[in-house]
């Protein structure tokens, strides 16, 4: 995910261009064959380092590599949820680093340590210079353990950032308007809206998990495409403005930004994404004798598998669900292709509140009340407090 401004700059304006940029989409979402350790290597790499050429965007256009020289040091980038690779920095380096200087921040561009940015640093009369700056998948969904300080240790790939302040980074552009920016400030972290440069809308979702999707065909909230590849392919054209095409006939959606830097990497990028597992619940963090309880509720009166079904918890293979049968807001599904919603695949709920693709409910007792309130479940307060166990350790 990245920045929402006008796409359209980029746009095939022909139907015959719409067709063809349609019928790419469309014929290559088969999704990959079982990955070989290279293709899952590569995937990697593509995942975390490859920006598709984005630097056209966020460098020309954004003038990113300005804000970050002059004024982004790594405490104001940690501050924003930005993370630091430790394993990409040699030893000791950061514990005699200046982390109020923007230097130090180009610095560690030039580490490739800044984890979702790429940077090119040049180095002229012993001054390093940043010239260019990108985004990659990594800037939303991956983030780091901690191990070092907060913000700083080894990369977590697919678990999402809720750290980063998309809007406030993006707002620091010289090139937005005032009301570009005061919009993109209202989103606080762990919010982006992918829709909001081609509707105009404001109205920002949760960045979801990138793990735990092997099995799972409707990867996004409003289930738009039955492969991870199609939003690989949404975001890396539209959001993070790489070099492709990109069409949804459904949206009237169609953009083309040559030459193309993406479809070529869709299917390891895609296998790399599906072996990310989903975290298990660190011990002593639920009441396993609550959780066992709790699952009955989950399977009987509380209903929850009826939708939540089978070992991914989504039926979202099989069904889309009208906005009426979904307890939250449905201004988000209005404005996707399909206009519902998918079942949301349950895992490692411990790591990504708050919860709902708007975030409207802070904890998981909270997602319970509105269920029991919603459909009338009439669950006492033992059967709520065992079913939130249980959600805890899924």
């Amino acid at each position: 995910m990245a920045l929402s401004l006008d796409v359209r700059w980029f746009s095939s304006g022909t139907l015959l261009g719409a067709a063809l940029l349609a019928l790419v989409s469309a014929c290559s979402d088969a999704g990959p064959d079982e990955a070989t350790p290279q293709q899952l290597a590569q995937g990697q790499q593509t995942f975390r380092f490859d920006t598709y050429g984005d630097e056209t965007f966020w460098t020309d256009t954004l003038r990113m590599h300005e804000v970050i020289s002059s004024g982004v040091s790594p405490a104001t980038a940690l501050s924003v949820g930005l993370k630091v690779d430790a394993d990409a920095v040699p030893p000791g380096t950061l514990e005699s680093a200046d982390l109020n200087s923007p230097a130090t921040t180009v610095a560690l561009l030039k580490l490739n340590a800044v984890v979702g940015l790429k940077g090119t640093v040049e180095t002229n009369n012993g001054k390093d210079t940043l010239t260019s700056v990108g985004i990659t998948c990594a800037l939303c969904h991956s983030t780091v353990n901690n191990s070092v300080q907060a913000g700083i240790g080894q990369r977590l790939d697919g678990w999402p950032n809720l750290d980063l302040n998309v809007g406030a980074i993006v707002a620091l552009s010289p090139a937005l308007t005032g009301e570009q920016k005061a919009v993109y400030n209202s989103w606080g972290p762990g919010k982006y809206d992918a829709r909001y440069n081609f509707d105009g809308q404001s109205d920002p979702a949760v960045i979801p998990p990138a793990y735990g999707l092997d099995g799972v065909n409707s990867v996004t909230y409003t289930g738009d495409g039955d492969r991870i590849a199609y939003w690989n392919r949404y975001v890396g054209v539209t959001q993070m403005h790489g070099h492709g095409s990109f069409a949804e006939p459904r949206l009237n959606i169609s953009v083309s930004n040559p030459p193309d830097q993406i479809e070529s990497k869709l299917s390891d990028l895609e296998s790399y994404q599906l072996s990310l597992i989903k975290p298990a619940p660190p011990p002593g963090t639920f009441d396993a004798a609550a959780a066992a309880r709790g699952q009955e509720v989950f399977n009987g009166q509380g209903q929850c598998a009826t939708c939540h079904a089978g070992p991914t918890y989504t039926d979202a293979n099989t069904r889309l669900h009208p906005t009426t049968e979904v307890v939250t807001d449905p201004t988000h599904a209005n404005r996707s292709a399909t206009r519902m919603y998918r079942t949301t695949p349950l895992r490692a709920l411990w790591q990504h509140a708050p919860y709902f693709h708007d975030g409207s409910a802070a904890t998981l007792n909270d997602v319970v009340d509105r269920y029991d309130s919603a459909k009338n479940l009439q669950l006492t307060p033992a059967q709520k407090a065992d079913l939130v166990e249980y959600l805890k350790s899924l």
